[in-house]
C-alpha cells in the first residue's frame, strides 16, 4: 500500500512540474514551485527525488518504458520509436522545457544512457553478448544521434508525425547495426 501513496505522490509532483513549466524554464524552476503546486512538502519531495532533474528523468522512464517494453512483445524498434514520440507529443509543454535544459543530470543525457542500455541489453538477451568493439561505437553514435534529432524535433514545435521521425531514424542506422538489429528481430 505504502508504494501506491508513493507512486500517486510522484504522479502528482510530476503533474505539478508540468503546471509549472507552462510558465518557467527547467532552470528556474524550483523544489519549492513543484511542492506547493502539488500541495506537499519538500521533505516529501526529496524522499522521492534528488531533484527536479531526478523528477524529470522519473517521468522520462515511465512514459518512455510503455514504448520499448512494447519491443519485447514483438514490436519493431520503428513501432517502439513511433510510440516514444507520440508521448513525446502528448507531454510537448513538459518535454520542450525539459529538453533545453543542459545542466547536470539533464534528460538529453539521460535519454542517451537509456536507450543505448536498452539497446545493449536487447543485444545481449537476443544473442547471448552485448556489443563490442565497432558494434559498440555504432551504437553509441547512433544513440547520441537519434537524441539529438529528437531533441531538434522536440524543440522546433514537433512539425513532424511521429511515424515520420521514427521512420526516419530507422532508415539513418549504420549498416553494420542495421544488420546486427535485423538478425536480432527488431526491425520486423
Amino acid at each position: 500500500m505504502v508504494m501506491d501513496v508513493n507512486l500517486k505522490q510522484k504522479y502528482a509532483l510530476c503533474e505539478a512540474a508540468k503546471k509549472c513549466l507552462e510558465n518557467t524554464s527547467v532552470e528556474k524552476l524550483t523544489v519549492k514551485q513543484i511542492t506547493e503546486a502539488a500541495g506537499v512538502s519538500r521533505q516529501t519531495f526529496y524522499r522521492m527525488f534528488l531533484d527536479k532533474y531526478d523528477l524529470i528523468n522519473w517521468y522520462f522512464d515511465i512514459l518512455m518504458s510503455k514504448s520499448f517494453d512494447r519491443m519485447g512483445e514483438g514490436k519493431t524498434v520503428e513501432e517502439g520509436l513511433t510510440l516514444k514520440f507520440r508521448y513525446l507529443k502528448e507531454e510537448r509543454v513538459f518535454f520542450n522545457a525539459a529538453f533545453q535544459s543542459d545542466a547536470q543530470n539533464n534528460l538529453q543525457d539521460h535519454d542517451f544512457e537509456m536507450i543505448y542500455a536498452f539497446y545493449s541489453n536487447w543485444m545481449e538477451k537476443k544473442s547471448g553478448t552485448g556489443p563490442v568493439d565497432e558494434t559498440a561505437l555504432l551504437l553509441e553514435m547512433y544513440c547520441r544521434a537519434s537524441i539529438y534529432m529528437t531533441v531538434n524535433w522536440v524543440i522546433g514545435g514537433m512539425k513532424d508525425s511521429p511515424e515520420w521521425l521514427a521512420k526516419l531514424l530507422v532508415h539513418a542506422l549504420p549498416g553494420r547495426l542495421e544488420e546486427t538489429f535485423r538478425k536480432l528481430n527488431l526491425l520486423g
